[in-house]
């Protein structure tokens, strides 16, 4: 089945071959904070997990840039994931002829481990996916404890992508390796790291004959 992706939407236009090549338009701007699958990682991720779970349909993508309600940094399990759904709906409204929209959120939260060094700060993205007949899929990617340098910056208010770049002396990792690409040395690279989530979103859709 071939579908075209509009931030989350996928529009069916027949049959096709499994062995169509994907197709992919990338959208590689950002607009005043309202960051969206713009992000080429974010792209890459959301049609690497949709090829993996639907491998014979084929999937051009369109980023657009939506606001997510919160704030630029997300701190806490629940403003990611109310970012993540924001961008659907937004996206949704600005494109309503897609079948299906897809929002992924980066966000931070403390936690404290119990080893009298005070809370860390963990990292971790939320992933939501709706469709045209109002089914929806969500899925938080694995988490992991950023270095007290990073933190600090973090804590302080500035983005982690900046935050990143400033440790590490890189330019724009957000959009390349990632932080989690950059504290495993690409052994885990941000794509790879949505990627997992983005099919953990889709079982919904994989499984319509249940209920979630």
């Amino acid at each position: 089945m071939m579908r075209d992706w509009i931030y989350g939407t996928l529009r069916s236009h027949g049959e096709i071959s499994a062995f169509e090549h994907l197709r992919l338009g990338r959208g590689l701007g950002s607009a005043g904070g309202r960051r969206s699958l713009q992000n080429p990682v974010k792209i890459n991720a959301a049609l690497q997990g949709f090829s993996l779970m639907f491998p014979l349909s084929i999937y051009t993508a369109h980023g657009i840039s939506v606001p997510s309600g919160v704030p630029e940094q997300p701190f806490s399990d629940a403003e990611t994931l109310l970012g993540a759904q924001n961008r659907v709906e937004n996206a949704r409204a600005a494109q309503p002829d897609a079948d299906y929209w897809i929002g992924l959120e980066g966000g931070v939260a403390e936690q404290d481990l119990g080893d009298g060094d005070g809370a860390s700060l963990a990292n971790f993205a939320w992933i939501v996916v709706t469709d045209k007949h109002g089914r929806t899929g969500k899925a938080r990617t694995g988490a992991y404890f950023l270095p007290k340098e990073t933190a600090k910056l973090v804590r302080g208010g500035m983005e982690l992508g900046h935050a990143d770049d400033l440790v590490w002396g890189r330019s724009n990792s957000k959009q390349k390796t990632g932080s989690v690409g950059l504290l495993t040395d690409n052994v885990i690279d941000r794509t790879a790291y949505y990627v997992q989530a983005v099919v953990l979103a889709l079982i919904p859709f994989r499984n319509t004959h249940l209920s979630f």
